[in-house]
């Protein structure tokens, strides 16, 4: 099964506030972002970051074949990482179905 960094053009994370991390994956190419889109399953996401799936928020957007994840903070009073950059490596190394 490929990783998800396999097929994408990139996987970044940054901090969205205090209080929120975001996760973007860049496709390119629209076969790249149906993959992911349908293959990509949101509760793997939560799992993977600990956090409820109902806090998770997803944005799937053809038009930038762009997905995006958005979770509130782990622990926003002592980030180990103040700019949320650590988040996409373990996106990025995870198997699609």
């Amino acid at each position: 099964m490929p990783k998800l960094g396999e097929i994408v053009e990139k996987v970044r994370s940054k901090n969205a506030g205090p209080f929120w991390i975001t996760v973007d994956i860049f496709c390119g190419a629209s076969d790249a972002f149906a993959t992911v889109r349908d293959r990509l399953m949101t509760a793997r996401v939560a799992a993977l970051y600990a956090t409820p799936e109902e806090t998770l928020k997803r944005f799937d957007i053809p038009d930038l074949a762009v997905v995006k994840f958005s979770f509130p903070r782990p622990d926003p009073d002592r980030p180990r990482d103040m700019h949320g950059a650590s988040y996409a490596a373990p996106l990025a190394e995870m198997e699609l179905d």
